[in-house]
């Protein structure tokens, strides 16, 4: 058996942050740090026991209307900008270009060569995915 990509970050991508937070505080005793990405969409660091464990993005019209709440899997890269040209390049398809998350890392969303989408992440050197990338 091999092994599955250690490096990742979850992110539930929502209409509802507020119930959201409410829910994953609750049933999983995460804590929730706000912070804005540079297009001032809101953005929470969810964490445990200190630790980041995921995020938080709120789903805003008109940009991502019709798009239902959903978890988005990011894997780690080493270089976000080279991991986008190569996506191109590859038959797959950049869905959105990478953002600056603070204390997080650059994130991209991108589709494969067969149109499965996949979140990118070049982890921030605070990040703990960092440590271990």
């Amino acid at each position: 058996m091999t092994m599955p990509q250690r490096h990742w970050w979850h992110e539930l991508n929502t209409w509802e942050p507020e119930a959201a937070l409410a829910f994953y505080g609750r049933t999983l005793g995460w804590e929730f740090e706000p912070t804005s990405l540079p297009d001032g969409s809101g953005y929470w660091i969810a964490r445990k026991d200190g630790k980041p464990v995921g995020g938080v993005f709120e789903l805003t019209a008109p940009e991502y209307e019709g798009i239902p709440s959903h978890w988005m899997t990011y894997l780690s890269v080493e270089d976000i900008d080279a991991a986008e040209a190569a996506t191109s390049t590859s038959g797959g398809e950049v869905m959105r270009p990478p953002v600056a998350v603070p204390g997080v890392g650059k994130l991209a969303v991108v589709t494969d060569a067969t149109g499965a989408m996949i979140g990118l992440i070049e982890p921030d050197s605070a990040h703990v995915l960092s440590v271990v990338h």
